[in-house]
C-alpha cells in the first residue's frame, strides 16, 4: 500500500523559512515525477513545484519561483520543499503528490501539512 507522509509544517513569521519533507513507502518513485501542491482556505488546490526523476528537472509556480526549492533523495524515497522568504499568502495546507506514470497526473497524495505564515 502506497503511503506519502508529509512533515515539517508549522507557524512561521513572514520572511522566515520552513522545510517540508515527504516520505514515500509502499512503492519506489525514484523513476517518476513527484510534486508539491497547496490549498489555501476557501481556494482550490494549486500546483507549487514538481521534480522529475532526474533531480535537475524542476518546475515552479510563478508565485514561488526564486523562493522555494524542490529536491529529492531517491535513496530515501523522499521529496523536500525548502521554503524561504515566506509570505502570509503562502499560508495553506501543503500536499505531497506522486505518480508511477509519465502522464502528467498524480495518483498518490499525502494527508497534508499545515503551513501558517504570520505577518
Amino acid at each position: 500500500q502506497v503511503q506519502l507522509v508529509e512533515s515539517g509544517g508549522g507557524l512561521v513569521q513572514a520572511g522566515g523559512s520552513l522545510r517540508l519533507s515527504c516520505a514515500a513507502s509502499g512503492r519506489t518513485f525514484s523513476s517518476y515525477p513527484m510534486a508539491w501542491f497547496r490549498q489555501a482556505p476557501g481556494k482550490e488546490r494549486s500546483f507549487v513545484a514538481r521534480i522529475g526523476w532526474s533531480v535537475g528537472i524542476t518546475y515552479y509556480a510563478d508565485s514561488v519561483k526564486g523562493r522555494f526549492t524542490i529536491s529529492r533523495d531517491n535513496a530515501k524515497n523522499t521529496v523536500y520543499l525548502q521554503m524561504n522568504s515566506l509570505k502570509p499568502e503562502d499560508t495553506a495546507v501543503y500536499y505531497c503528490a506522486a505518480t508511477l506514470s509519465y502522464s502528467g497526473t498524480f495518483d498518490y497524495w499525502g494527508q497534508g501539512t499545515q503551513v501558517t505564515v504570520s505577518s
